[in-house]
């Protein structure tokens, strides 16, 4: 990895002179655009040097064209872009693309998703360069303040500020879970290859245009070509997988992001951090404090994807604990050079076997070495399932403590010889990734449906009492009962010599899982989706004490839809009032809050709210229980799966519910958006760790009581809504099929779960990712709005100060704020006008899914009209023109991916699968990613 520095003076300058520019074949992203809500004469808003390297990208993506398919396609490109920019409804540009030749499709959809992609590379640079620490789509940048400044206030509104800074983070618990959920539509291949173009663009910026003009000259020509390189190799490279990913391929993912970025990124962040509390409070940030960690679903997520496995399972552990061996034994070779040093303490040279050796350190590193290679070769023999013979007096490594507690023997041995400089340097990072990632990388999280417990205990007490009724028909009361006598008998209940079903023994495989593990660190907790009751709870409790020989996970209900959100408080309270259950968390309980399948489940809005009400009344029964909750929020990456600035998100939580303790799922595209580079990925962290911090330390104050009246109105309102649209109409789900490129998304080789919780059924066993892809892909976004229309409609209409009261509410309560924000911004991306051609183009006129069709764009021309008319704006985002000046710069480019897409439907309207060439198909698949490039956050 390049190391990184600050932007050089004049850079942009600097980039036009050294690249070699062509006034033909060049794509520039920064032109003025059809829509309306463009700001004009706005070119500051775009900071001088993302526009050299967008350009600089963009001419060499038309160069590499150019040299395979002629300058002629080349300025095909171009009038199709300029059609884009015409304000003419799209009627030459849909005119053009469907004159086109089957042939130029997917070169043409190409094209426009590989520059999207360069210019997402460019804007995630100038993100990591100018060190800003807005999320995406965030709106204003003075909102999210960096450490320094939140430090500041803090001392000026808090007694003891020192103290009360160094205990929060000295306990602060942010735990980040990474996802495989199936948005990220690009290959590892082609992430590795724009993670070095990113390279290269930070190799161009650290060149000082004022410096040694022979050296500066050289080093920039090498780069430019080794870059133009690159954008060749991109284009040549397929987008997509030959098949799906398997949840190994998956985990491998994962391990990379650990490997390529975070490695590097969390030593950087800790240092920050560890100099910003010793200027501050006097005190270093304790050594084994991780204010910020990492967890993964990735090979443990089997809810609904019969890929994952406990064999699956088993592997993804085995290959994490490689990777993470194969990390500390480069970091303890770097370590063995570095640390040649004599002087050591008495505790260093008691601890190795040669204490007259003149190079303590290297001595005790040198064992250590031998212990992480022969734990590595262990590991391999393991995963080829071959014999292994552990060399005498040497130790496998199964816990970070048999590496940390040697490790700070080096560190107390060098500051007590007045070397802190040497112990603050690489050793120091070692220490801190041990305490983050541990000798498993990350903690794997394993989750299930409630049914699947639900039906193996039932076979296994069908087989035990043959003449009782069937479980799933017992009351809750007396499922109870029968699951505490069990958890207290001393007696097995579970025979392991009987045959039981593939289905329950997979199962009791997962929990057996549990006990094979001789290390805490390897896996984190268990989730059960769908969670009811706390029945739900119980089972798992129970399964773990008969198959996993006494071991105990954390047990994590996720409650998801909203009558599930609705009683979640009532049964967490139930369940906290068993004493047996009592006896085994610890008085730690974590619960997890579902925000995709509550969002699909009853619309944007009433699922907000639920969710809202649901943290507040769960952090009110665990306190009065007088147990530690620790709320784990499952977000996507839209709006409609809880998606937003993770900065604003978490302030948006109920006053209290944070504690200085959250965990979140980064999913998807998130993840490289946020952290597939290091300098991303320290902004991240810094952004989590300062609202967590503002969130404990500053919390705002409870809603008015009106304003929680008024939402339960709205809420209910945009229910129905919802629900008479969605549920009630017949035509609807007939639509849905016809007008988005669902069918082609089930297709694209993205992730090893299949797009449907169960194969049978509508759209209500479809899960929350594909529902929100396919939505976005037309520019629709129904999920993220549809109900609002209605519930704003009504309420103004109905309270003669009810404008006043929605803008209080949206002043003051940050919750209300943060949803008036990201509805903006989803009406922002919105557009009725590209639905309308997806419509016109799929659609029989005169049709019952015609006039289903018009009345959702009329609603969402409606709810755009509530909002500007709320936020007193004459355009969506004139508060936000960074944002919506970003938005209108790219849909030159998505629009005309959209129309292709819409092209590419028509013409293999009612075609079977098989039926539709290659070509046809991967194009299709070309555009989806496109589209999903462009806007940037669509799973």
């Amino acid at each position: 990895m390049l190391l990184r520095a600050t932007i050089a003076r004049n850079h942009s300058r600097f980039l036009s002179n050294i690249s070699d520019v062509h006034n033909s074949n060049r794509w520039n992203i920064f032109v003025s655009s059809k829509n309306p809500a463009a700001p004009r004469n706005e070119s500051h808003l775009v900071d001088e040097s993302l526009r050299a390297n967008v350009r600089l990208l963009g001419d060499s993506l038309g160069r590499t064209i150019a040299r395979e398919l002629g300058k002629d396609f080349v300025g095909e490109l171009e009038t199709i872009r300029d059609y884009a920019k015409r304000q003419d409804d799209g009627a030459q540009l849909h005119q053009y693309l469907r004159s086109l030749p089957d042939n130029h499709l997917l070169p043409v959809a190409r094209a426009f998703n590989q520059f999207l992609q360069l210019a997402n590379i460019a804007e995630q640079h100038h993100r990591v360069h100018s060190k800003r620490l807005d999320d995406d789509d965030s709106r204003n940048v003075s909102d999210r303040p960096k450490l320094i400044d939140l430090f500041k206030r803090i001392e000026q509104e808090k007694t003891n500020a020192s103290q009360l800074l160094y205990d929060t983070f000295s306990n602060m618990k942010i735990e980040l879970v990474l996802t495989a959920h199936p948005t990220e539509t690009i290959r590892r291949s082609l992430i590795q290859k724009y993670n070095l173009i990113e390279e290269c663009l930070g190799l161009l910026a650290m060149l000082d245009p004022e410096s040694d003009e022979k050296y500066v000259s050289e080093t920039a020509h090498r780069a430019n070509e080794r870059l133009e390189e690159l954008v060749s190799q991109a284009w040549h490279t397929n987008e997509f997988r030959h098949e799906r990913p398997s949840p190994i391929d998956e985990a491998k993912s994962g391990f990379a992001v650990v490997e390529n970025s975070l490695w590097e990124a969390v030593p950087i962040f800790f240092r920050d951090l560890d100099q910003l509390l010793l200027n501050t409070t006097g005190k270093r940030l304790p050594l084994h404090a991780t204010p910020v960690r990492f967890a993964s679903w990735m090979g443990g997520d089997r809810d609904g994807n019969p890929n994952v496995t406990a064999a699956v399972t088993t592997e993804v552990l085995l290959l994490a604990r490689w990777q993470a061996v194969q990390l500390y034994i480069s970091d303890l070779e770097k370590l063995k050079t570095e640390l040649s040093m004599a002087k050591a303490s008495d505790e260093l040279l008691n601890s190795i076997r040669n204490n007259k050796v003149k190079e303590p350190y290297r001595e005790l590193i040198k064992d250590l070495l031998v212990q992480l290679r022969t734990t590595r070769e262990w590991i391999q023999a393991k995963l080829d399932n071959r014999p292994f013979t552990i060399p005498k007096h040497v130790q496998l490594i199964r816990s970070y403590k048999q590496l940390q507690e040697p490790l700070e023997v080096c560190y107390r041995s060098l500051c007590e010889n007045k070397l802190d400089l040497i112990a603050n340097g690489i050793l120091l990072d070692t220490l801190r990734r041990l305490a983050c990632f541990g000798v498993t990388l990350s903690k794997l999280d394993l989750r299930q449906e409630s049914t699947r417990h639900i039906e193996a205990l039932e076979e296994i007490i069908s087989y035990i009492l043959p003449h009782q009724s069937k479980y799933s028909e017992w009351t809750e009361e007396k499922k109870q009962e029968f699951l505490i006598n069990e958890l207290l008998s001393k007696r097995p209940l579970i025979s392991h010599r009987h045959k039981w079903s593939a289905e329950t023994q997979e199962v009791l495989d997962t929990f057996e899982i549990i006990s094979r593990q001789n290390n805490d660190e390897a896996l984190g907790t268990y989730i059960i989706s769908m969670s009811e009751q706390p029945s739900d709870i119980l089972v798992v409790a129970l399964l773990m004490k008969e198959m996993a020989n006494g071991k105990l996970l954390p047990i994590v209900p996720l409650f998801e839809r909203l009558k599930d959100l609705n009683c979640a408080s009532d049964v967490i309270d139930r369940l906290l009032s068993i004493k047996t259950y009592r006896n085994l968390i610890d008085n730690k309980q974590q619960v997890m809050i579902g925000y995709s399948d509550s969002a699909k489940d009853a619309g944007q809005l009433a699922a907000a709210w639920a969710q809202y009400r649901a943290q507040e009344s769960l952090s009110e029964v665990c306190k009065k229980h007088g147990v530690a909750l620790t709320l784990f929020h499952g977000r996507g990456g839209t709006v409609g799966r809880g998606g937003g600035p993770a900065h604003a998100a978490i302030l948006s939580q109920p006053p209290g519910s944070v504690n200085n303790s959250i965990r979140v799922t980064e999913q998807g595209e998130m993840i490289r958006f946020k952290f597939g580079l290091p300098g991303l990925a320290v902004l991240s962290m810094e952004i989590y760790a300062s609202a967590v911090l503002e969130a404990t330390l500053l919390p705002m104050p409870k809603p008015k009581e009106i304003w929680r009246e008024e939402m339960n109105k709205l809420a209910a309102r945009a229910h129905r809504t919802y629900n008479s649209v969605v549920r009630e109409n017949s035509d609807f789900v007939p639509y849905f099929r016809r007008i988005t490129p669902l069918n082609a998304l089930s297709q694209l080789p993205l992730g090893s779960r299949p797009a449907k919780r169960k194969q049978e059924g509508g759209v209500e066993t479809l899960r929350a990712i594909p529902w929100i892809f396919a939505w976005t892909q037309i520019r629709l976004l129904l999920p993220s709005w549809l109900g609002t229309d209605d519930a704003f409609g009504e309420f103004l209409k109905e309270n003669p100060d009810g404008l006043d009261r929605i803008r209080e509410m949206m002043q003051s309560w940050p919750f209300f704020r943060m949803y008036m924000d990201m509805l903006e911004m989803v009406l922002a991306k919105a557009d009725t006008d590209i639905a309308a051609y997806y419509e016109q183009r799929l659609i029989e006129p005169n049709s019952s899914m015609q006039k289903l069709s018009e009345s959702i764009r009329t609603r969402l021309h409606h709810i755009r009209e509530l909002v500007l008319l709320i936020t007193n704006q004459k355009e969506l985002l004139e508060s936000a023109p960074r944002l919506a000046h970003a938005i209108a710069l790219r849909n030159p480019y998505i629009e005309p991916l959209h129309a292709l897409q819409a092209e590419l439907m028509q013409r293999s309207l009612d075609k079977k699968q098989e039926d539709i060439p290659a070509d046809i198909s991967r194009a299709m698949m070309t555009t989806m990613a496109g589209i999903a490039a462009g806007l940037r956050n669509t799973g």
